[in-house]
């Protein structure tokens, strides 16, 4: 690989342009609103204001979304999950992992995993 090429990688992936684009993308799907450009442009101002935490971040799934979910995950209703099941949880999502604290030891209750997410 041409060191020109992975300098644009490594840019991309230091701004997290990917999981940008791809949750812009889920978005537009989940909505699928009748100006699209528009919708773009205002959920990126979401972000630019959450990010000065001046306004909500532009989330897809709501609170119901996440139980529901994580229900899923916990099959015997023991009321947490597993940082295994956490993290394949938040990469099936198409969030990033990098930076998960969690220990094999631990428990991830809900409370946890919405936050997360």
């Amino acid at each position: 690989m041409a060191a020109g090429e992975q300098q644009s990688r490594d840019y991309l992936r230091r701004h997290r342009i990917p999981e940008l684009l791809h949750r812009l993308g889920a978005l537009l799907l989940y909505h699928r609103p009748e100006r699209p450009r528009e919708f773009l442009i205002q959920a990126l101002e979401r972000v630019k204001a959450g990010k000065r935490a001046e306004g909500e971040y532009p989330h897809l799934m709501d609170e119901t979304n996440l139980a529901a979910m994580f229900g899923l995950l916990d099959v015997v209703g023991q009321g947490h999950i597993t940082p295994a099941q956490h993290r394949e949880a938040l990469k099936t999502l198409g969030l990033s992992t990098e930076g998960l604290q969690f220990g094999d030891d631990v428990n991830i209750t809900l409370d946890v995993f919405k936050e997360e997410v």
